[in-house]
């Protein structure tokens, strides 16, 4: 997992990752949780669940390379089935994109189970070592 991550920001970088992937996340899952409510048929409900699915994985850092470049493809489906919309699709598929080759940056959830850990190897001092 670790070669799909270039490097986990900290400091401003971190924290613009951090916002990049709520407003992506938030405006993919927002928008899918709402049309769940519409009785459409059931490929349009599943396309909405994943969409929602992806949105929340971005919000919360988790598999972001893959996220990303899952909500990449879905917004370059949507743009075609739906061009009035062609512009915010375009956005956030850009977005996507950008998220997966950046990564999650270091507050996410990526960072937590897959990021750099620091091993301290301390050094056993024996009595029958030469002077």
């Amino acid at each position: 997992m670790r070669r799909l991550f270039s490097n986990f920001a900290h400091g401003p970088a971190g924290l613009g990752l951090l916002l990049l992937r709520w407003v992506a996340g938030a405006s993919l899952a927002w928008p899918t949780i709402r049309a769940l409510a519409h009785p459409d048929g059931l490929a349009h409900r599943l396309i909405d669940i994943v969409g929602a699915g992806l949105g929340l994985l971005l919000v919360i850092g988790l598999w972001t390379p893959i996220a990303g470049g899952l909500v990449a493809l879905r917004a370059l489906v949507e743009c075609f089935s739906h061009p009035e919309y062609s512009w915010a699709w375009l956005l956030l598929g850009a977005t996507g994109a950008a998220l997966a080759l950046l990564g999650p940056g270091a507050w996410s959830l990526d960072a937590w189970f897959f990021g750099w850990k620091r091993l301290e190897i301390r050094t056993r001092k024996s009595d029958d070592s030469p002077p």
